[in-house]
């Protein structure tokens, strides 16, 4: 497949660097020559300086006979354009973009993005995903990590053992016969830094990072099984009120329930602008960092503070201080990826990765066939993937044990009809069975070839 990546920054170079894995023909076009020179340095693409929207600049990227273009500049606009460039002067079929503007992805606009208006096939929203996943943390505070599978009837969750974690110290094997009914499987384990798929005699030992995946009936039941346990978010103090923000507070004000939330905003025009949209949230305006302020805002009386302004070190720090002034669970927004292990020691819980939620997102819109969804674990290290099993698979038919699955990858749920079954080395994966799996970055095409993934754009 033919793609052309508009953009490569951190979320077009991310992308690049999965697509030219998996044997793509990628080339990646970027205003910025340094941009560029990355790319082509670390990545087996090719390279263009240039004006994205430009036809001439599309035409010696090789629009001419690109199956895909991914528009994922800063700019709106130039997003926009070179969609409808794409579309009307080279006939790219496919065309996907990312819009920041909440303007644009106003539902009461939608009819923009027809194919004889703004023919864009895939409106991308960074702050939508990141909305969404803040919800996804609030919701399951024991986790520092969450994704939802099976049509949102099964959850990944990152999972932080402590010392006095019930099941340290024991084999994954036994586990299972331990808790024989219990639908939970680790899927990868993250020790010393290191992330890797876990075998059925190894066993967890306290500070490990596991990502375990579950159906929705058996979170409660898993939780205690690894030491967690599940609170109530009734009351949320919320750090940064721009469009992220204020999309999480609209959603909590949406749920009900009891719920109460606060805005710290240090902006006064976006500020201003938060309280006019939100009808039962109270928006104070003030720097998210002063002791006084979160005093004000009730930070000690809170279940939860997501902190989410547009500078990371503010998230971070604002999230230590709400914590030491007695919060119990923090939540950041962290851009930067490096800065994730910094998170356990300082006493951050849980984190949001705007660049790994954009790029799952748009992978789930990249991968064709039957793959119904994408999770980017880490720094794009692993990925866990929800596809259905077609009739051409060399898995349709096969008992589990019998798959030629390489070493780091995993089995994490199967469907069957409305049942989500357990995976265990008897069970017969079936045509039309939907099948939850985890690889590492590396086996990811080689996963792909056994789902027999085939390129189908519509």
């Amino acid at each position: 497949m033919k793609v052309i990546i508009c953009g490569a920054g951190q979320v077009g170079w991310q992308i690049a660097r999965h697509l030219s894995g998996e044997n793509n023909d990628v080339t990646v076009v970027d205003s910025n020559p340094d941009l560029v020179r990355r790319a082509t340095d670390t990545l087996d693409v090719q390279g263009l300086a240039g004006f994205a929207s430009y036809p001439d600049v599309l035409d010696r990227a090789g629009a001419r006979d690109a199956d895909m273009i991914i528009a994922a500049t800063h700019s709106d606009e130039v997003n926009m354009v070179t969609c409808q460039v794409a579309h009307s002067v080279f006939a790219i079929k496919r065309k996907i973009a990312r819009l920041r503007s909440q303007s644009y992805l106003d539902a009461i606009y939608s009819d923009l993005y027809r194919r004889d208006h703004m023919p864009i096939d895939v409106v991308i929203s960074p702050e939508k995903e990141v909305a969404e996943a803040a919800l996804q943390r609030l919701s399951a505070p024991a986790a520092f990590d969450t994704e939802k599978f099976l049509d949102g009837d099964a959850q990944l969750m990152g999972l932080r053992l402590e010392d006095d974690c019930p099941v340290l110290n024991t084999p994954l094997r036994q586990l299972s016969d331990l808790f024989s009914t219990l639908r939970v499987v680790v899927l990868a384990v993250r020790r010393k830094g290191r992330l890797f798929a876990p075998e059925a005699g190894d066993q967890l030992f306290g500070g490990d990072e596991c990502y375990v995946l579950t159906p929705n009936e058996d979170i409660a039941r898993t939780l205690e099984v690894f030491g967690k346990k599940s609170h109530k978010q009734e009351r949320v103090v919320i750090l940064g009120g721009g469009n992220v923000g204020l999309a999480v507070a609209r959603a909590l004000e949406a749920r009900g329930r009891g719920i109460r939330a606060k805005v710290i905003e240090r902006n006064r025009p976006c500020a201003e602008r938060a309280a006019d949209a939100l009808e039962r949230t109270i928006v104070l305006h003030g720097d998210a960092l002063d002791a006084t302020l979160l005093a004000e805002a009730g930070i000690s009386k809170a279940d939860a503070v997501l902190a989410v302004t547009d500078d990371d070190k503010t998230n971070l720090l604002a999230a230590v201080r709400a914590k030491s002034e007695g919060c119990p669970f923090a939540i950041s927004l962290i851009n930067d990826p490096t800065l994730i292990p910094l998170m356990g020691p300082i006493g951050v819980d849980a984190y949001i990765n705007p660049r790994a939620t954009t790029v799952s997102s748009i992978l789930r819109h990249i991968r064709h066939g039957r793959v119904r969804g994408v999770y980017s674990i880490g720094d794009a290290e692993a990925e866990v993937i929800e596809a259905q099993v077609m009739s051409t698979s060399s898995i349709a038919g096969s008992q589990i044990r019998d798959i030629d699955f390489p070493e780091g990858v995993l089995v994490g749920a199967v469907r069957k009809g409305k049942d989500i079954l357990k995976p265990t080395g008897a069970l017969r994966i079936e045509e039309g069975d939907v099948v939850v799996i985890f690889a590492m970055a590396s086996d990811v095409e080689r996963v792909q070839q056994l789902l027999q993934v085939s390129i189908d754009y519509f």
